[in-house]
Parts: C-alpha cells; structure tokens; sequence
C-alpha cells in the first residue's frame, strides 16, 4: 500500500516514525461524459481567464480569494512552515474510552505502519499499552492544508486511525425528530423487540454491494451487443394503516425467510375479539342453538335434556325390540301351520 503521508507519532516524549496509508477502498464504478451524439469524451481544460488560454498543471497554484475578490497567493513553502507541532506529527493530546466517541464525528480510515525497523519498538509499546487499558488515543495532525482531529485504536496488530470531524462541525438534530406526541403501547414495544430477535444478527462479511453488481451486468451485456437484464416490477407501496398488523407481518415474514415454524403464541399480543359462529345449514334452527348453548351455564338443563334424549332412545329400543319378537312369533306359527297342512295331506293319500 503506498503512503500518502510520513511522520511521526508523538506519544509523551517518545516519537514514533510511522507512514498514514488509506485503511479503505472504493468499488464504485466511475462514469466519463460524453457528447450523446457521437460518444466523443467531454474534458475540462483549465483556462486562465487574463490570458484565455489552457495552462498546465505545473503553472497552477493556490491564493486565498479576500471578500474584495483580491487573490492571496499561498505556496506549499508557506504551508510547510506554519506555526504548529503537528505539521508532521500525529500529537496524541488524551486517552479516553471508547464509548466517549461519536460515531458522527468519525471520517476516513487510515492505517499507520511503523517506519523502519527503529519504530518496531515504540509502535508495539503503544499498541500493547491501548489494547491493556481499553481506552483509544485521542490526536491532532495536520493533513491536506489543515489541521485535523484524529482516533487512534488497535485493529490487529496494526494500529488504526480515524479522522474525527471537530465538535463544532457535528450539527445538532434540531427539527429532525417527529414533532407531534406520540404514544406507544407496550404491545407494540414487544412486537418491535420480537421482530429484532426475529432479524438477529448478521454476519458483514456476507454484506455485498447488489447495485454495483446489477450495474456490472448491464455494462457486460451492452458491451457483448445484447439487451440489458430487466429490473424486477417494484412491490406495491400500501399505506400502513395499522402498526400492530404490520409488525405482526414483519415478525411472521422473517420466521419464514429463516426457516422458523410460525409461533402465533409469541407474535400475536393482541387481545382478539369474539366473532359470532357461523350460521350452519339449518338455518334459524342452527342460531337457536347456538344461543342456548352460550346461555345454558346452570347444569339442571342439561341434565333434563340428556334424561329425555336417553328415555327417547330407550323407548325406540324397546319398540323395535317388540316388533323384532312379534315379527320372530308370527314366523313361528306360520311354520306350526304348514307343517300340520303337510301331515294331513300325507295321511289322506295313505
């Protein structure tokens, strides 16, 4: 990784040589302009507006613009020499813990490498001295034309530095949050904490940039000569008009995207109302039913209609039983009858 920047680490009286080199890294796919008509590139040349012509790199400075339109040049021999310690020194002005930065204030990453064997040292010295008092050191450097802000923690066995932006560059959120009352049920509250067990954690490294992939895609298909791959049709944005339904949604879609049997017991909080039985076949037969099965609380009633039910069906019982030992009788008589005609038939041709 090359450096953008060398000096040194100023920790008391100990200075430590180090090189600042860029912690991070872009993806992004950058675009040119060009003359729609015939793809020709778009360029901006620098032009010096006495002369009107194009100047080069090596003939551009810089000046201070006053508030009478007066240019003040400034020159890198001017900037070199300013009056503080930190042109080329990271001063470490505190140690404070961790918590006691805002994440608003952070900036751009760097890492600094020790430079050259003799820093080995004194690098490790305070590497091992802010991983033992889990504090992060607070510094000032200067970089880029002004002096800035900066954190320094353990990343490894490396040490990492934060750009911070100063307090008074962090705006207050004033007329940002909502400024109407609102009241929030307890239900809610845990229908929230469900959904965030529901979510749980992720794993960044599986975190990938899709737009920059789909971007990627359409380049490589109009580069090959083919169309580019549709986008899918946007889902329809309702109004959410009950927060309750919606959290329950959330929580029940995410049980399923992870595979988790719905657990009603846990995502349903809310108190359900009672709905009436639908009406059966009968008709009004089946809602009088239903009404003296809702009133019929005391235990004599039902007591009296099974006794009535039981004698009911005994006394069908006892009428088949008769009919079944009429019919068996009848049977029997018939078969005394025709034996009688047999033998008196018999007896008359002998």
């Amino acid at each position: 990784m090359r450096s953008i920047w060398n000096g040194a680490i100023s920790f008391g009286l100990v200075s430590i040589p180090i090189k600042l080199v860029n912690a991070t890294e872009s993806h992004a796919i950058s675009f040119r302009q060009i003359h729609t008509e015939d793809n020709g590139r778009i360029r901006y040349r620098k032009v010096c507006e006495l002369e009107d012509r194009e100047v080069s790199q090596a003939e551009i400075g810089k000046a201070y613009e006053d508030a009478d339109g007066t240019m003040i040049p400034i020159t890198d021999d001017d900037l070199s020499h300013l009056p503080i310690p930190t042109a080329r020194t990271i001063e470490i002005v505190a140690f404070v813990p961790a918590d006691r930065i805002d994440p608003l204030q952070m900036g751009a990453a760097y890492y600094l490498a020790a430079g050259g064997a003799p820093a080995a040292k004194p690098y490790t010295l305070l590497r091992e001295a802010l991983k033992r008092s889990n504090k992060v050191a607070i510094a000032k450097y200067a970089l880029r034309g002004r002096e800035r802000l900066g954190m320094l923690r353990v990343v490894g066995d490396a040490i990492a530095m934060h750009g911070l932006l100063w307090p008074d560059e962090v705006r207050a959120p004033e007329g940002v949050a909502p400024d109407t009352h609102v009241t929030l049920r307890d239900k809610e509250l845990d229908l929230a904490d469900a959904l965030m067990d529901t979510l749980g954690e992720v794993d960044l490294e599986d975190l990938h940039d899709e737009y920059q992939e789909a971007l990627e895609e359409v380049i490589a298909a109009k580069a090959s000569g083919e169309a580019p791959p549709e986008a899918p049709a946007p889902a329809a944005a309702g109004k959410v008009l009950d927060l309750m339904a919606a959290l329950e949604n959330s929580v029940r879609a995410a049980r399923e995207s992870r595979g988790e049997a719905p657990a009603e017991a846990e995502a349903e909080v809310r108190p359900l109302t009672r709905r009436a039985a639908p009406k059966a076949a009968g008709g009004k037969k089946s809602t009088a039913t239903a009404k003296k099965t809702t009133t019929a609380k005391k235990p004599e009633p039902a007591r009296k209609s099974t006794s009535k039910a039981a004698s009911k069906t005994a006394s069908k019982t006892a009428s088949k039983a008769a009919q079944g030992t009429k019919k068996t009788a009848a049977a029997k008589s018939t078969e005394k009858k025709t034996a009688a005609k047999k033998t008196a038939s018999r007896k008359r041709t002998a």
